[in-house]
């Protein structure tokens, strides 16, 4: 019999455990093999989560960008009847996270795929920001390259402007003040943009302003987990 996968979320910030559910900790009692991007801090997670758990008793492999080895072991450990336990380095799995490759291959072998509740930062701070809901997308990583990072947030900017859409996207925590910079100097200053940072930690802070409001007072956020949301419309 196929085994099953289980989604296991994990926190954004370490002081924040008391965001996941308790439910989290009965598919981790069910789960025999972990799939993780980092295994270090997910050990460290599940004794967080369950402190009689036996780390050693269980199989773990490392997911980098889930290369055909893994795929290949993960399938079939499921046609053995394992079940798979995937966690990503921070928030949900498949969610802007290398396991989304994993996920695919659990569809095609056709095992039940269990997705459990847990923090998004991109959810998070869309909730937050007062922006549009209902028609949003995450870019992830804009380009390193100055030039192109400014023709992609000028095309970010017109397509919400043009659709009503809510454009969300990360950075680098060393390079966030650039980031920034680069907003307020391309970006119209009508434009919102809410900067959300260290969400679920007692630092968090979710502030949404227009670029001029920003560029009157600019933050320094080197160094520091943020998510940014920019909306044109």
């Amino acid at each position: 019999m196929t085994g099953s996968v289980f989604l296991i979320p994990t926190f954004l910030s370490d002081q924040a455990i008391h965001t996941i559910p308790f439910y989290v900790l009965d598919a981790v009692k069910q789960c025999q093999v972990f799939f993780v991007e980092n295994e270090r801090t997910s050990r460290r997670y599940l004794k967080a989560l369950w402190r009689e758990m036996v780390i050693d008793e269980y199989q773990w492999f490392t997911i980098h960008k889930a290369e055909e080895e893994i795929r290949v072991t993960f399938t079939q450990l499921l046609k053995e009847g394992k079940n798979i336990g995937i966690i990503s380095e921070a928030g949900c799995p498949g969610v802007a996270d290398p396991g989304q490759l994993l996920v695919m291959a659990a569809q095609k072998a056709g095992a039940l795929v269990k997705p459990l509740v847990g923090p998004s930062s991109i959810l998070l701070a869309l909730m937050a920001s007062g922006m549009n809901g209902q028609r949003f997308q995450f870019v992830g990583y804009l380009p390193i390259d100055m030039v192109e990072r400014k023709a992609v947030l000028k095309e970010l900017e017109n397509e919400s402007a043009r659709k009503n859409c809510t454009q969300i996207f990360i950075e680098t925590p060393y390079r966030n003040n650039q980031l920034i910079k680069q907003i307020t100097e391309i970006c119209k200053p009508q434009v919102q943009l809410c900067i959300a940072v260290d969400i679920t930690a007692p630092s968090e802070t979710i502030v949404t302003k227009t670029v001029q409001q920003w560029k009157l007072q600019m933050p320094d956020l080197h160094k520091r987990l943020a998510i940014f949301l920019l909306h044109a419309g």
